[in-house]
């Protein structure tokens, strides 16, 4: 008996596939999101993911896209919540560090690096950018930027490297988020005085 495979609009298969290059990156990190991998888990052909992304490559470059958008997209929230007195600054340190950590977007972008694929970056560089000039609109844009670039640079750092140097400097795994938050703090609270209350 032959298995009939519920046919799929282009959009539901790309978006399947990205679901599942998602959560093979989490389980086994970016050398995993190959397109046979991924073509397996949603049970489609090689040939069909080829189709949808042109390569293995071209398949990480839409995870790196498709990743960031959603990631921004959360942390804009999060930001224009603490802006109205919603939230908190450890709210946008939590999403990036998990952004880089849990989601495996430290793992994939130091992985695009180490391959030699650095343009691969770019729809996370775009969306990152896209973020900033959007927060920035009547704000210290250059603080803005300053804040942005600090807090990428430690998440990336803490996903890549903070469990082992926390655990050889005896300290506890949160304190790079702890570190972040407090800088974070800082920096609205010199910009903003009245941020500080």
């Amino acid at each position: 008996m032959s298995i009939v495979k519920k046919r799929l609009t282009p959009e539901a298969s790309r978006s399947a596939a990205l679901k599942a290059a998602s959560e093979l990156l989490i389980e086994a990190g970016p050398q995993a999101v190959t397109l046979k991998a991924v073509a397996t888990r949603i049970g489609r052909t090689h040939a069909n993911l080829l189709h949808h992304f042109g390569s293995a490559a071209g398949l990480q470059k839409a995870l790196a896209e498709s990743m960031a958008t959603r990631i921004t997209a959360k942390i804009a929230e999060a930001v224009i919540k603490s802006r109205a007195g919603e939230g908190n600054p450890r709210e946008v340190v939590d999403l990036t560090f998990d952004a880089f950590d849990r989601e495996g977007a430290g793992a994939l972008a130091s992985w695009m690096i180490l391959s030699g694929n650095d343009d691969m970056l770019d729809p996370i560089l775009e969306a990152i950018h896209r973020l900033v000039d959007e927060l920035a609109e009547g704000h210290d844009k250059l603080a803005l930027h300053r804040e942005t670039l600090w807090l990428v640079l430690t998440a990336l750092g803490d996903a890549l490297l903070g469990g082992p140097m926390a655990h050889a400097l005896r300290l506890p795994r949160e304190t790079a988020r702890d570190m972040a938050t407090q800088m974070l703090q800082a920096s609205i609270a010199a910009r903003l005085p009245e941020a500080a209350n």
